[in-house]
């Protein structure tokens, strides 16, 4: 699976798409793939705070419930309201199935996260593939 370049990446699974203070947060790939069929996905509502290593949601599949975990730290300014009624979006493309929108409090923590490159390393260390 190719990650996308422009994205960063938790060794918890999520990525953020961030431009200067405004980021787009959603999980990987690899993550949506070990879940297997995601039926529900409890996000916050719009003006919370999310920080940085914390829990922010979950995701409910057939196997699991999972925790979410921000990338970074900031406060919500959008939750994609389709993944209510169709959470199947994220299982069919994760890398486009955002979650949440953020005002990023410290733009610069994005550094400190996974390049693509970085997270496939990791993810294949993980998985000994």
């Amino acid at each position: 699976m190719a990650y996308p370049e422009n994205y960063r990446y938790t060794k918890e699974h999520e990525w953020i798409d961030a431009a200067g203070a405004d980021g787009t947060i959603g999980i990987t790939h690899y993550a949506q793939d070990s879940l297997g069929d995601i039926v529900f996905i409890d996000l916050p509502a719009v003006g919370a705070s999310i920080k940085a290593g914390e829990i922010f949601g979950s995701v409910e599949s057939v196997k699991a419930v999972s925790d979410l975990y921000a990338p970074v730290s900031g406060t919500v300014t959008a939750v994609n309201e389709t993944l209510k009624d169709d959470p199947e979006q994220v299982n069919k493309d994760a890398h486009a199935a955002w979650m949440l929108k953020v005002k990023l409090a410290n733009p610069a923590e994005v550094s400190g996260l996974l390049d693509a490159a970085g997270y496939e390393k990791y993810v294949s260390e993980e998985t000994g593939s």
